[in-house]
């Protein structure tokens, strides 16, 4: 009966079925075979729901939807260029900055692709930037803000984290702190590199003038607050996480419907529809995978996995290297939704006997994940990069690769280098 249900399930999987589904029949399947009242997967459902801090995603994805909707990419990339195209190769710097500040405010790296690609690509060929590289550029970027405040996957792996318990202690706010070396350290090698590839001077610049900045200033004066509020709000200790999401969306809703004008109040409900829609989604996947996550605590999963890994690896270090090989291949094959919620509670117990701390090894995944996101052969960015700039995937593998190997360099610095991610919260 047992194996019949386990046969069941993988001819699901492998046929398409939701992730949610599969999840559910197997942790009613493991539950039924130890004889556990199958009521426990409501009650994890009602559990995961009612935490308070999961009130700041549905606030901070709605925030993002409505911000992707208006016109605050081109705000952005307006502002950014007349600070920085100055500087050598200053609109490719311009466009690593945008990216990651504009995927962390709207929580999706395929959305940034989509939105600044269509800015960002045709002015940096225009200037001067190989077709392969402004490819390379739009295609990997989208993902660097996983890493920012307030970024979505970052909160829902604390939410996860914290619900099982594991390892040192921790706060929301401390993951936030934790990703920003990490995000600076890769901004700053992706920087070096593309002004060492274009040292020639080849590439033209764009004069610095005040009369620009304080246009692209006034342009996106309703946006510019924002960051500050959630930052100093969160940092400060006056906000909390949920607050912040809260203040956040409102600010948005002014800023975008009454300041701006560039949402219609009539166009409100379909965009909170939508995001309300992915949200249920995660909600639903987590909760469900927490109740999975429960019979595989008490089946002692996890710590069979450790002790199975503790007979081959005997360092964190060989632990660490595993680990980002397996996530590496994760990220490409998965959702980041769906690695975090079916991952973390199978790593979290295993990499703490290792003594590796809850904030440094989310930033680990997270990074794995953003890099996994642009892998060939399957990476969603590169198929998204594809259907929107109606290249062929060899030619975003190409275009891909050096900003790849870039990105694994600071991964392998954020890895084994625990003071960039714990050195502010520490």
């Amino acid at each position: 009966m047992i194996l019949l249900g386990v046969i069941l399930l993988i001819l699901l999987a492998l046929a398409g079925a939701p992730l949610f589904a599969v999840l559910l029949g197997a942790a009613m399947l493991g539950f039924y075979s130890a004889e556990i009242d199958l009521a426990i997967i409501a009650i994890e459902l009602y559990r995961i729901v009612d935490t308070p801090l999961l009130i700041a995603l549905p606030l901070f994805t709605f925030a993002g939807y409505l911000l992707s909707e208006a016109n605050t990419s081109t705000r952005l990339v307006n502002l950014v260029q007349s600070m920085f195209g100055f500087l050598p190769s200053g609109l490719a710097v311009v466009g690593f900055v945008a990216c990651a500040v504009f995927t962390a405010l709207t929580g999706a790296s395929g959305v940034t692709i989509v939105a600044l690609g269509a800015l960002l690509l045709p002015a940096l060929k225009e200037s001067g930037f190989s077709e392969r590289f402004s490819l390379g550029l739009v295609t990997t970027s989208g993902s660097l803000g996983l890493l920012l405040v307030p970024s979505v996957p970052l909160i829902l792996y604390g939410v996860i984290a914290q619900q099982m318990n594991v390892g040192e202690p921790f706060t929301i706010v401390d993951l936030f702190i934790a990703g920003i070396v990490p995000l600076l350290l890769m901004l700053g090698l992706l920087t070096s590199w593309t002004l060492w590839i274009h040292r020639g001077g080849k590439i033209p610049r764009t004069p610095f003038a005040w009369p620009n900045v304080w246009q692209a200033v006034k342009d996106a004066r309703w946006e510019l607050p924002l960051p500050f509020i959630v930052l100093g709000g969160v940092f400060s200790g006056f906000l909390a996480v949920s607050e912040a999401a809260a203040v956040t969306a409102l600010y948005v809703i002014v800023a975008e419907v009454l300041l701006y004008r560039e949402i219609s109040i009539r166009e409100l409900p379909r965009i909170m529809v939508e995001s309300m829609v992915m949200v249920g989604g995660i909600l639903l996947i987590l909760g469900i995978a927490l109740a999975f996550t429960n019979f595989l605590v008490d089946a002692e999963v996890p710590q069979k996995l450790f002790e199975f890994m503790e007979e081959y690896i005997s360092s964190p270090l060989g632990f660490l290297l595993l680990l980002n090989i397996l996530l590496l291949a994760l990220g490409a094959v998965l959702d980041i939704f769906s690695a975090i919620v079916i991952m973390v509670p199978l790593l979290l117990p295993v990499a703490a006997n290792y003594g590796i701390h809850p904030v440094h090894l989310g930033i680990i995944f997270l990074a794995n994940m953003q890099i996994g996101y642009f892998t060939p052969p399957i990476g969603m960015n590169l198929f998204i990069a594809s259907y929107r700039f109606d290249k062929p995937l060899i030619e975003l593998y190409k275009a891909a690769w050096p900003f790849m190997v870039v990105l694994l360099i600071a991964l392998l610095l954020i890895t084994y280098v625990p003071v960039l991610s714990l050195g502010l919260i520490s």
